[in-house]
Formats: structure tokens, C-alpha cells, sequence
């Protein structure tokens, strides 16, 4: 299907999906990129990326200066998205301290995009969301501050988000993209339109539900698969044998899945299974192996603290009042995405241990470290030495650390990664 020639496209939400999004779609069309947060779109329009997903260069390259010419603007004003024929919502789609989806963020954008909506505008949504969401959630907000008739004057899609925060090899263009409209004919326009700069291809789910269910239940599959090889380090741990041994060799068979043990954090793969258990429950289903997969993940923070402590004490090291320098805040490597990280699982126990722990980490924000965690972070390494470092997140600089210099005489180190190999004392 050929796209009509004025597309322009309006992007919601320009954080880790939103921006690589925008970008690539402002190599080829008008796109105008929108975000309530003044700070973020000030500093866009500098040239500027501070989730680094999308180089200074790079960036640079697509941004204009108005809202209509082929390229990307960046802006706070509802006025400037206006005139666009295409929205497309990526907003975060977190959970609340219960655990309980927390859809506030679609409400919201999709009343901003409501008070512009024009009868034959597209919606496409990409927040990772539950089956239904799109249709029974989003689209009634659409209708009621538009005042205009789904699959009459307006219509929806649903393309799930593919990001992998951190990641240079495997970027936007280069995911295949799930596509889905609310008519069959709209699903053809969703999937020309992601199709005409997604190098990797799409593929056309037959319904909008088909394709956030296909969402969530990728990092679900993955939790799961994660909860398993955490339950296996449990278990090896207390018979001595290293786990990550066992992975290496049990690899060996050509369809074993190659996961490994760790902090199952983040906006994704810790946050997308809730989503999926509550829509399950709605129908009268309890999920079993999904829950029971995010209660032992839940768990590993508390576990990780547990075997420091332990080998602490093996090594005749005094727990209370230990210096502990902690190696890393962020939910992974290479990323300063510091939403829902397990690291602070780990700080907390160790501090009820009566551990005094120092936060390092070169990509983290300090100020949304503190805002969101009441934690002290460091940016730059520390001169002090320390009985007990800890690697929790393998960015590429804390490989190329001198350990040997922030160790005391008698201390340790452990490697929640498994990547430190002979020089880590011990490892999850």
C-alpha cells in the first residue's frame, strides 16, 4: 500500500523509545516530537540526548527549527502537533507499588492527543500495555475529548516497542516491527507506514489485541526463563557447583537457551508480566508460572545481599560498619535508565546489615537517583578504599577498572554480572 504524501507524523512521549522513533521517521517525513518535560525538549533542541540512545550527531542531523518541514521539532506546545495526520504514543507504562499497571500515562497523552484529533487521523500506541488496552482504554478518552467516532472519523493501531536501552548493534531500524490497525485497511497504512523506514521488515498482526498480547508476553517469556536460572544459582550455590559453569556447558546442546542468573529490573521485563496477570484475573484466571517467575526475580536483590554478607564473614571481614562500594545504580549496562533497577534491592539489605555502601556510577543521574530512591550517587570514582566492592551493573568503564586500588588490605570482590572472571571472589 502507498502512503498518502502529506504525512506528518506526531511522536508522544520522547524518552527511550519515543527519540530513536522520531528520528528515524525524520529522515524521511515531517515529524514533530512532543514531551511535557520542558528540560528534556530544551535539551533535545541543543542537540543533546542525555538517555544517550540516539547520538549527538545523529540527532543533530534531523532536527529543524519549524513544525513543517521534513525532519524533527521538538516541542511542548499541543498547537504544533496539530496539523499532523499520524500520532504515535510512547509513553512509559509503569507499575504502581503494588504492582498494579498504572496506566495514568495513556490517559493523559491520549487526552492531549484527543483535543487535536481530525477526522481521518491515525493513533498508533506503542506503550507495552495488557490485551484491550488500546480499544477499551485508550480509544474511549479519544472519543471523548475529540467528540469524534472510532473507525468512523478516526483510527487506531498498535505497534509494541522493540527498544533495548543501551543497545548500538540492535537499534530501532534494524527490530522487526510488529504492526496492527483497528480495520483491516488501516492495519495495511500502520504497516506501509513503519515499513518505509524499519530495514528489518514488519510483520501485520491480524488484530490490535493479537498484537499487545504478542508485546507482552516477549518479556514474560523472558522473566520466566530468567526466574528459572536465578532458582538454579539458589540451588547450585548451596551445593558448591558455580552456576555459571553449568550454563556454559549445558550450552553446548544446540537448543538450550543461553539465559543467565541476575537482577531482573527495568520498564520491561520486570514491570510487563504484572500486565499480563492482570488482565488474566480480570477473566477469573490466576497465572501461576508468571507470578511465581516475578516472585523469585522479586527476590534476588535480598539473595544477592545474603551471599556478600556470607562470604563477608568467610573472609573475616566485620559486617557492621563495612565500607561497600557498589559498582553501578542503572537497570543495566551502558544505559543511565535507573527506572525500577534491583540495584537498590541490593543497597537496602545490605544496609540493614549495617553496611555503609557508596553508589559509583558514571552514567546514573544523580538527582534522579536521589528523587527516586532517596539514594547518594557518585559520578566519578571514589579515592577511598573498600572491604567489599561489588559489581552490580558490567558497565564497559568498570571493566577497565584498577580493583586492586579501591581494595583494603583484607577485602573482597563479587560479581553479581559474571563477568569479572578470576578476579571476582565469588559471583551470582
Amino acid at each position: 500500500m502507498e502512503l498518502e504524501k502529506n504525512v506528518k507524523i506526531a511522536v508522544i512521549g520522547l524518552g527511550y523509545v519515543g527519540l530513536p522513533l522520531a528520528r528515524l521517521f525524520a529522515t524521511k517525513y515531517v515529524v514533530v516530537g512532543f514531551d511535557i518535560n520542558e528540560a528534556r525538549v530544551t535539551s533535545l533542541k541543543s542537540g543533546t540526548d542525555s538517555t544517550l540512545e540516539v547520538e549527538d550527531d545523529i540527532l543533530q542531523k534531523v532536527l529543524v527549527e519549524k513544525p513543517n518541514k521534513k525532519g524533527l521539532y521538538c516541542t511542548t506546545s499541543v498547537d504544533d502537533i496539530a496539523s499532523c495526520n499520524y500520532y504515535i504514543v510512547t509513553v512509559p507504562t509503569p507499575v504502581d507499588k503494588n504492582n498494579r499497571p498504572d496506566l495514568t500515562p495513556l490517559y493523559k497523552s491520549s487526552e492531549t492527543v484527543g483535543k487535536v484529533l481530525k477526522k481521518g487521523d491515525i493513533v498508533i500506541y506503542e506503550s507495552t500495555v495488557y490485551p484491550g488496552v488500546t480499544e477499551e482504554q485508550c480509544v474511549p478518552v479519544l472519543e471523548r475529548v475529540s467528540a469524534l467516532k472510532f473507525n468512523e472519523d478516526f483510527f487506531a493501531g498498535y505497534s509494541p516497542e522493540r527498544i533495548n536501552p543501551g543497545d548500538k548493534e540492535h537499534t530501532v531500524e534494524k527490530i522487526l516491527k510488529v504492526t496492527s490497525g483497528s480495520t483491516p485497511q488501516i492495519g495495511l497504512k500502520v504497516d506501509a507506514l513503519y515499513k518505509s523506514v524499519i530495514t528489518a521488515g514488519t510483520h501485520l498482526a491480524p488484530t490490535i489485541k493479537v498484537a499487545e498480547a504478542a508485546k507482552v508476553i516477549e518479556n514474560s517469556q523472558r522473566d520466566i526463563n530468567i526466574a528459572f536460572v536465578n532458582e538454579l544459582a539458589k540451588i547450585f550455590n548451596l551445593m558448591n557447583i558455580d552456576t555459571q559453569e553449568v550454563l556454559a556447558a549445558a550450552s553446548t546442546k544446540w537448543n538450550f537457551l543461553p539465559f543467565k542468573p541476575g537482577l531482573v529490573g527495568g520498564h520491561c521485563i520486570g514491570v510487563d508480566p504484572y500486565y499480563l496477570a492482570q488482565r488474566a484475573q480480570e477473566f477469573g484466571y490466576h497465572p501461576e508460572i508468571i507470578l511465581a517467575g516475578r516472585r523469585l526475580n522479586d527476590s534476588m536483590g535480598e539473595y544477592v545481599a545474603s551471599q556478600i554478607v556470607k562470604l563477608m564473614i568467610k573472609k573475616g571481614i566485620s559486617v557492621n560498619g563495612a565500607e561497600l562500594l557498589m559498582l553501578g545504580i542503572t537497570f543495566k549496562e551502558n544505559c543511565p535508565d535507573v527506572r525500577n533497577t534491583k540495584i537498590v534491592d541490593v543497597v537496602k539489605a545490605l544496609k540493614d546489615y549495617g553496611i555503609v555502601v557508596t553508589i559509583f556510577d558514571p552514567l546514573a543521574n544523580v538527582y534522579d537517583v536521589k528523587k527516586e530512591y532517596n539514594l547518594a550517587t557518585l559520578n566519578s570514582i571514589p579515592d577511598n578504599r573498600f572491604d567489599a566492592i561489588v559489581l552490580g551493573v558490567s558497565h564497559a568503564e568498570f571493566l577497565e577498572l584498577q580493583f586492586s586500588n579501591l581494595q583494603k588490605e583484607k577485602s573482597l570482590i563479587y560479581d553479581v554480572k559474571g563477568v569479572l572472571g578470576s578476579l571476582a571472589d565469588n559471583r551470582l
